[in-house]
């Protein structure tokens, strides 16, 4: 099966990564190839918070760029020691690729000794195909992930929307909580993060949830300490949705972060605390409206 790969470790998949996966889809036609991706489980350089999981970057790749095929590599010894020229025979030769398509600052080998130029060079000599996507900016800005990663980590969540091209969200299952959001009137739903993910700044926002079914809620996400009624000093994300009174346990759910209401803070008693979420309710439907 001749694929037309494109490279990248596409953390967030944001639109300067739409750009080169636009024209991956794009190549592929041309050559009657199918348009594949390729990532890693972890990153190759250095360890960093992650917008999204590898099965997160999987989703917005298949359901906002529609491919399907993700090559997803363990990144073990053999694969971080592996010279720049052997990685690109290795995508010749195990996924049959005819042609490559990676952003201008893409570096790849042991030690990040190839480049896009060597990619180049590289795939002229073997008879593939090559594309570089130059940088992509938005407002005069370069899209980058590590830009993303300050303004998510700062609560600015719509900006990183427009960087991201979709909302920055965390996945997961539905945990069983201390139901202290019955007691205040606000039920929730609760998720523990996932190891290594990036969580936004400690506040309460308004957030869209989709369900396992496909519906989605509006809602409110508290994401913190909760110190009013806990100092346990674990961080847990808490969603009370609108409209919705059902059991959730155990299901997969992707909660939307849109916009930033508040930061966290310890309140002096419960009842100031059920007047908050109120008010947070109110703040988040006059957001909706």
């Amino acid at each position: 099966m001749k694929r037309v790969i494109a490279l990248g470790f596409f953390d967030g998949v944001h639109i300067g990564h739409g750009a080169l996966l636009k024209r991956t889809a794009e190549l592929a036609e041309e050559l009657g190839a199918y348009p594949a991706v390729m990532t890693f489980d972890v990153p190759p350089m250095k360890s960093v918070e992650l917008i999204t999981s590898p099965a997160e970057r999987a989703a917005v790749i298949r359901g906002q760029y529609g491919i399907d095929d993700i090559i997803l590599l363990h990144f073990d010894d053999e694969l971080r020691r592996m010279r720049w020229n052997n990685f690109i025979l290795m995508l010749r030769d195990r996924y049959d690729a005819v042609c490559l398509v990676a952003g201008y600052d893409f570096r790849f080998g042991y030690m990040g000794e190839g480049d896009s130029e060597k990619l180049k060079a590289q795939c002229a000599a073997l008879g593939l195909g090559s594309e570089i996507i130059g940088k992509v900016e938005l407002c005069g800005e370069a899209v980058t992930s590590t830009r993303i990663r300050e303004l998510i980590a700062q609560g600015d969540l719509e900006k990183a929307a427009e960087f991201l091209g979709h909302p920055f969200s965390v996945s997961g299952f539905v945990a069983h909580g201390r139901r202290i959001g019955h007691a205040l009137g606000a039920p929730t739903v609760n998720l523990t993060p996932p190891d290594g993910k990036l969580l936004p700044a400690r506040g309460v926002y308004a957030t869209r949830t989709v369900i396992d079914s496909g519906e989605a809620f509006c809602g409110i996400t508290n994401v913190g300490v909760r110190p009013t009624v806990s100092d346990s000093g674990r961080v847990s994300i808490e969603t009370h949705l609108f409209d919705f009174d059902a059991d959730l346990y155990g299901r997969e759910i992707k909660v939307e972060f849109l916009k930033f209401l508040r930061g966290e803070r310890r309140f002096s008693d419960i009842s100031e605390l059920r007047a908050q979420i109120e008010l947070d309710g109110a703040a988040a439907q006059k957001y909706f409206e």
